[in-house]
């Protein structure tokens, strides 16, 4: 891994198209002055984050993943593969608009136009530098944190948030920990448990201007269950440990800090609506993203699909998923089937996505209610990774 392998896969390979279109072709979307337009960004590529702006136009996110967020302006924002964002537009001039999306690693860009009439362009913004990881992008130094803001993640439950770094033995090059497939644990219920989980109305709704609150009067008393927590080793499906875990929800990624533009983060994301399940987490989940770049494997805790077992929840179940990052890439990470109730500090109004960013050395969390039985995928959303191994199966029963 060097300072400058932001992508597997580059520019010198690859055409990035908007909507199938080459940046010679130029798509060209129409409009009136005047008029409000919305636009709908799906990352739809197999290995490559997009950072999208449009010169010129301030755009106003009021969605993302199919669910409404508060409006707020910015005028750039990342996108991760499989991630979508609504945004609102409002071209005042006769004048065309380029829409550019720089791939993250500076190594090419998709381009499309906003015109009020065909044929029209405008210029299209040189290419951004190229971004470095820093030692303390890969978690291998606490001080100089180039983020001032930056603050440091509370210790869950497991006690796990950062890794306990102490009597690991780095110099030895034993296999990595087999801290076996995650699954649900056996319950100690509190007296005065009020409400069984069969008695949910499931699947839950979509939160809308019209859902109501499940699990605010009727919460059961039941204390949250964690899994062990878990030592990473260095071994043949794993090349590297974060030593520096840390939040960077208000972190817009590498290369986007500080280019005097204003750039979207999910510390920005409030959900319009309420979320619908207000039950505490019964069950604490986490899952390390590991990797091995030089044997290109990838994994859950050391771990390829091939290896893993599944993760097994109960119907209705409450649960909050722990991600942290001991890779040295950005890895989009998508669940099928199930809302990802982003942990962002809105409480009731935390962001539902399906697809979330999970930075080198950070540590993600989000809530899911497992309300739709079945088999369901977990994954990165990097097509090379989930094939090389980062996937496992959630099952809600």
């Amino acid at each position: 891994m060097t300072p400058t392998d932001i992508s597997d896969v580059t520019g010198a390979t690859y055409t990035y198209l908007l909507n199938g279109s080459a940046p010679a072709t130029n798509w060209t979307g129409l409009f009136s002055s005047g008029e409000r337009v919305r636009l709908r960004f799906i990352n739809g590529s197999s290995m490559t984050f997009f950072d999208v702006r449009i010169p010129g136009l301030s755009m106003t996110v009021v969605q993302t993943d199919g669910n409404d967020v508060e409006p707020v302006t910015v005028d750039e924002f990342r996108i991760g593969n499989a991630e979508t964002y609504d945004v609102i537009v409002e071209p005042d001039s006769n004048i065309a608009y380029t829409i550019f999306a720089q791939a993250m690693d500076r190594s090419g860009y998709a381009r499309g136009t906003l015109a009020p009439a065909m044929g029209m362009t405008a210029a299209v913004p040189h290419l951004d530098p190229r971004p470095l990881r820093t030692m303390v992008d890969m978690g291998m130094a606490m001080s100089s944190m180039k983020m001032p803001n930056m603050k440091m993640p509370s210790t869950s439950s497991s006690g796990a948030a950062m890794h306990d770094m102490s009597g690991m033995d780095m110099g030895s090059m034993g296999t990595a920990m087999d801290s076996g497939p995650a699954s649900k644990s056996t319950k100690d219920p509190m007296e005065g448990m009020s409400m069984g989980l069969e008695e949910r109305n499931m699947p839950f709704p979509q939160p809308g201007p019209h859902t109501k609150a499940i699990g605010e009067d009727s919460a059961p008393m039941e204390k949250l269950v964690s899994m062990p927590a878990k030592k990473m080793h260095i071994g043949p499906q794993i090349d590297g440990l974060s030593m520096a875990v840390r939040e960077r929800l208000n972190d817009p990624g590498d290369g986007l800090q500080g280019n005097g533009r204003r750039v979207l983060t999910y510390s920005d994301l409030r959900a319009r609506y309420r979320g619908v399940d207000h039950l505490p987490p019964t069950l604490e989940i986490e899952l390390h993203l590991t990797g091995n770049m030089e044997r290109y494997i990838w994994g859950f805790d050391g771990k390829k699909f091939t290896d893993a077992g599944p993760i097994e929840v109960k119907l209705g179940e409450r649960v909050r998923f722990v991600f942290i990052n001991d890779s040295m890439m950005d890895h989009p990470i998508h669940l099928h089937g199930l809302w990802s109730e982003l942990e962002t500090g809105k409480g009731d109004f935390n962001p539902y996505k399906h697809t979330v960013i999970v930075k080198p050395s950070e540590r993600v969390s989000y809530l899911v209610s497992a309300d739709t039985p079945g088999r369901w995928a977990l994954h990165c959303h990097l097509l090379f990774h989930m094939r090389a191994g980062m996937f496992r199966t959630v099952v809600v029963a």
